[in-house]
C-alpha cells in the first residue's frame, strides 16, 4: 500500500462522486426492468486505467452503492460487487497501456477493448446473475437477461466512450520519446 497516495485517495472520492452523477443522470432507460445503458462505466474504465486497480475497484464499489442507495433506497450488492470487479480488473490493464506516457495508439485501443470486453462479459454475463440467484433468490431467466443486456451495453459504451476518453487523456500527457519532459 506504499503507492496509495493522496492523489489516489482524492481520485477515489471524486471518481465515486462522478460515477454516481453519471449513473443517476446520464443513463439511458431501457425496456428491461432496473437495467439502463450506463455511461458511468466508460468513466470507471478511464479512472481504473489511470489510477490503477484499487482505485478502479473502489470507485465502482462506492459509486454504484451510492447510486443504488439514493435511487432505490437499498443497495443491490450483487451488481455493486460486479462494478468493483470491473473497475479492479480494467485497472489491472493500466499496466499494459502507457497512457501516462502519451501512448494510446491502435495496438493499445485493441488491447484495451479486448480486455474490457472479457472483464465485463465475465462480470455481467456470469457473476452478476449468479450472485443475484445466490443472494436474492431471483429467477435465473430474469437475471441472466438483465446481465446480458447490461454486459452488451456496457461493452459497447466503454468501447466507444471509454476509448475516446483514454485517447483524449493520452494526448494530454508528454510522450516518453519527447524532448519536453515533465
Amino acid at each position: 500500500m506504499k503507492n496509495f497516495s493522496i492523489r489516489t485517495i482524492v481520485a477515489i472520492g471524486i471518481g465515486a462522486a462522478v460515477f454516481l452523477v453519471l449513473a443517476k443522470f446520464v443513463a439511458i432507460p431501457t425496456g428491461i426492468p432496473n437495467t439502463t445503458i450506463q455511461t458511468a462505466y466508460a468513466f470507471l474504465a478511464l479512472m481504473g486505467v489511470v489510477f490503477g486497480p484499487i482505485a478502479g475497484g473502489l470507485i465502482g464499489l462506492i459509486g454504484h452503492a451510492l447510486n443504488d442507495a439514493t435511487t432505490y433506497g437499498s443497495v443491490w450488492w450483487s451488481w455493486v460487487i460486479v462494478s468493483l470487479f470491473v473497475g479492479f480488473f480494467i485497472g489491472l490493464l493500466g499496466k499494459r497501456i502507457n497512457v501516462e506516457e502519451g501512448e494510446f495508439g491502435i495496438k493499445q485501443m485493441i488491447s484495451f477493448n479486448i480486455i474490457q470486453a472479457v472483464v465485463q462479459a465475465v462480470g455481467w454475463f456470469l457473476l452478476a446473475p449468479v450472485l443475484d440467484v445466490l443472494i436474492y433468490a431471483e429467477p435465473a431467466n430474469k437475471v441472466f437477461t438483465q446481465g446480458a443486456f447490461a454486459g452488451i451495453s456496457n461493452i459497447v459504451t466503454v468501447g466507444v466512450i471509454g476509448t475516446i476518453l483514454l485517447a483524449s487523456y493520452a494526448k494530454t500527457r508528454t510522450k516518453s520519446d519527447s524532448l519536453a519532459k515533465e
